[in-house]
């Protein structure tokens, strides 16, 4: 699957969004506005400016509606919840080629907030996946004690974890011990 470069950095930005709900063993990622910055930040957010406690609360909206959507179980659900982020969001698609990036399409309008900044370009990342037919490469980790938003790119569409050094080796090293134990015993 052929994705563009801006597509797959709106994808990245999307997926450690989700990542950040409260619901992870981490904990809530976007607990502040300081937080907030770290993100932006983290992630070559342009144009953002002075962040309030008003702006996380639109951001941790967005993400609880990304997260819903990574939860759909079907493409038409998808296709709907992100029709409605990105109208929400009010684009605007735009050419632009700044810091150092070649020509590329921002959705969002200019002078937008951050919320409605990544619902426009991640929201137009997850439609580019949903019109590819790929919907169900929007995941979640398998392993028990994650559940970490994931996109499958790999060739075959059969990625089972978020990491396969952490959750899937994990989970390998235990299926062996089992199975060592088992048959010791």
């Amino acid at each position: 699957m052929l994705i563009p470069h801006d597509t797959r950095i709106a994808l990245d930005t999307v997926v450690d969004l989700v990542n950040t709900s409260p619901e992870t063993e981490q904990g809530d990622g976007l607990a502040n506005v300081a937080a907030l910055y770290d993100f932006a930040r983290g992630h070559d957010i342009s144009g953002v400016g002075e962040l309030g406690h008003r702006d996380l609360k639109a951001v941790q909206d967005v993400r609880s509606r990304f997260a819903e959507i990574f939860a759909a179980t079907d493409a038409r659900s998808a296709a709907e919840m992100v029709n409605e982020l990105v109208a929400a969001a009010g684009t605007t698609p735009q050419l632009t080629d700044h810091d150092g990036y070649d020509w590329h399409v921002h959705y969002f309008a200019p002078g937008a907030s951050i919320a409605d900044h990544l619902a426009a370009d991640c929201g137009m990342a997850l439609a580019f996946i949903v019109v590819a037919g790929e919907q169900e490469r929007l995941r979640r980790c398998e392993a028990p004690d994650c559940g970490r938003a994931f996109v499958d790119l790999s060739r075959n569409r059969s990625r089972r974890y978020c990491d396969s050094r952490t959750c899937g080796n994990r989970l390998h090293v235990a299926a062996y011990r089992a199975r060592r134990k088992e048959a010791a015993g």
